[in-house]
């Protein structure tokens, strides 16, 4: 049964902690295939493949083509792709740097130049089902961007993911994933070409990849394990809604961690019904029935302030306000990847088609950063132009300053000019 516990000092503590530690197992793991990889090319790739997908691949058939053909009873879902494609599209046109020129003084202008990354890789999970949505969430921006190499890899890629790829342009995926994709992706293969930077979220073996290989290829940020917190002190919330968008998240996988945070105790026990009725509906193979026992749990809180304290606290990757105090809130809460304000706003709403990215930081990298956007595709440049009347304006500052930090080759450089 889904735990009730009470918001305290030591409750706050044992939550914050397991998000905390290093996976020394799953970095250990990923450390022997990155290397292996990076030694022995597809060799290892295809091996570890058959190792944990129970799939053979060899150079010939490591690549799919995309094609849009679905049986009669699945064409609906291409309206389906259409229409979250087109919100991602507006959201993340509305997220681009823009170029911007600025005379700071006479002589002295500094641009910023927008340049797309030239190659990515997109990860897209394939574990019990390939997630459409990751693709879209990934390429789309990226070709917003204007990045002219993607290159997406999913362990199991199935008829709908192909699709998906052949609507939006993309003519093959490999068929790899796991550890061995990311190192793949990062180095280089004889079949899969090397990337600048890496997207996409996986389990706790890609995500240690990730951070292993990013010394080396940049990656978009710690995606890991799905959390989801649901904050109301409304006792009039809806129960029901409440539980399925905590279940919604709970089924990613056996360590996803759903919680709800309030102050009403008979709205804890209200959520806590409908979890129970709702998981009896779902079979028995869903991960929601392990993770909503041992990693989620329903946090009652004295006061409102220490509710939202938590929240900020904890920095969940999806956080939603369903209740009458919403607004009041949204205004405490500071620290999340993305936030669902409104009983309507059902988390997987976001998950899939209104135009917010789901690709989110989890493990409290909320408090550092937001969520995938357009601009995680893009360099920005600044370009400095300066004509002489510039350059004497400056001059005896930068010497002054430069010699402060005896650096006598940088005020030559000033001095030379003069």
């Amino acid at each position: 049964m889904t735990r009730i516990l009470k918001l305290d000092a030591a409750t706050e503590r044992q939550l914050l902690r397991a998000r905390q530690f290093r996976d020394t197992e799953a970095e250990r793991i990923a450390a022997k295939i990155i290397a292996e990889v990076r030694k022995r090319g597809d060799i290892a790739l295809f091996a570890y493949t058959k190792t944990f997908d129970g799939v053979s691949l060899d150079s010939q058939n490591v690549w799919l083509p995309s094609h849009r053909s679905l049986s009669p009873d699945s064409n609906s879902i291409l309206g389906a792709i259409r229409h979250a494609a087109k919100n991602i599209r507006a959201v993340a046109a509305k997220q681009l740097p823009k170029p911007w020129s600025l005379t700071v003084e006479r002589g002295v202008t500094i641009r910023q130049q927008i340049a797309p990354i030239e190659t990515i890789g997109c990860y897209i999970p394939g574990g019990r089902h390939a997630l459409i949505s990751t693709l879209l969430m990934t390429v789309v921006p990226a070709q917003v961007a204007g990045v002219k190499n993607i290159v997406v890899v999913c362990p199991h890629p199935n008829a709908e993911l192909l699709a998906a790829a052949a609507y939006l342009g993309i003519k093959e995926i490999a068929q790899v994933g796991g550890a061995q994709s990311i190192a793949a992706l990062a180095y280089g293969t004889q079949s899969i070409p090397r990337v600048e930077k890496i997207f996409g979220p996986g389990n706790r073996y890609v995500t240690a990849a990730k951070q292993i290989v990013s010394s080396d290829c940049a990656i978009d940020l710690p995606a890991g394990p799905t959390e989801a917190v649901v904050l109301t002190n409304d006792a009039s919330a809806n129960a029901k809604w409440i539980a399925s968008d905590l279940l919604a998240q709970a089924e990613h996988a056996p360590d996803a961690g759903s919680f709800f945070v309030t102050t009403s105790t008979m709205l804890a026990k209200k959520v806590r019904t409908e979890v129970e009725t709702q998981l009896k509906q779902l079979p028995l193979t869903n991960p929601a029935h392990i993770s909503m026992k041992k990693s989620g749990a329903i946090l009652v809180s004295s006061s409102a302030a220490q509710a939202a304290d938590f929240v900020n606290r904890f920095a969940p990757e999806h956080l939603s306000l369903p209740g009458d105090d919403a607004t009041a809130l949204q205004k405490s809460c500071t620290a999340a990847g993305t936030i669902f304000v409104g009983p309507y706003a059902a988390q997987p709403l976001g998950d899939y088609a209104s135009g917010s990215n789901h690709v989110l930081p989890t493990a409290g990298w909320a408090r550092r950063r937001g969520g995938l956007s357009a601009a995680d595709f893009v360099k920005c440049i600044t370009v400095q132009e300066i004509n002489r009347t510039g350059f004497t304006r400056l001059a005896s500052d930068v010497r002054l300053l430069a010699n402060a930090e005896g650096l006598q080759a940088h005020s030559n450089a000033i001095e030379v000019r003069r």
